[in-house]
């Protein structure tokens, strides 16, 4: 069984990562081209996930499931290693793909703030919520510089796991960050 595969139901093929040897847990895996209509393969149900409704995960069952030796990508035994290279590639675009809903949350929250009036003045004018976006901003630079700087040492054939991880962590606590601050900002219209 496995779990949490992305586009299971539309998927023609699956990249397969499955043990095909005894051993160490890291050398004994490989990656497997995997056709989605080979006889053994059911799809159980997709998941009803809170989020990225664009793309459905599924859960996807093997009943003695055979695919040819020649469907292994790469060396037999170097899945576990070619996965992890995978994932440098897949946290740097996870991390600049979040910059830009970040900003237009940001420039959402500002526009909102410039035309919301309290008191007879736009809330932009409070001083703690125009720094608090000021903040926003300059920490959504800070992990776009980070981002260009892995991508580069990637791009120039560097090992960047560990600056491809540093991007993958701001992200998350600054998606869920910039997201709850501007949410405040917005009141009960942020709720509606």
């Amino acid at each position: 069984q496995k779990m949490w595969i992305t586009n299971g139901f539309q998927a023609d093929w699956m990249c397969l990562l499955a043990n095909t040897s005894e051993g160490h847990p890291h050398r004994n895996k490989s990656l497997i081209c995997l056709p989605m209509d080979t006889p053994g393969i059911h799809l159980a149900k997709k998941i009803d996930k809170m989020g990225m409704r664009c793309s459905d995960t599924a859960v996807v069952f093997f009943d003695d499931v055979r695919v040819p030796a020649n469907n292994i990508i790469g060396d037999e035994g170097l899945g576990f290693t070619y996965q992890m290279i995978q994932f440098q590639e897949e946290r740097l675009a996870a991390s600049a793909v979040c910059l830009t809903s970040m900003i237009n949350i940001i420039n959402q929250t500002i526009d909102y703030v410039r035309e919301r009036k309290a008191f007879g003045a736009p809330l932009l004018n409070n001083q703690y919520i125009h720094f608090r976006l000021a903040e926003l901003l300059t920490e959504v630079e800070l992990l776009r510089a980070l981002v260009y700087r892995a991508t580069d040492k990637y791009v120039d054939g560097e090992d960047v796991t560990q600056l491809a991880s540093m991007c993958k962590l701001k992200c998350g606590r600054l998606n869920r960050e910039v997201s709850d601050s501007c949410l405040q900002f917005w009141g009960g219209m942020g709720f509606t």
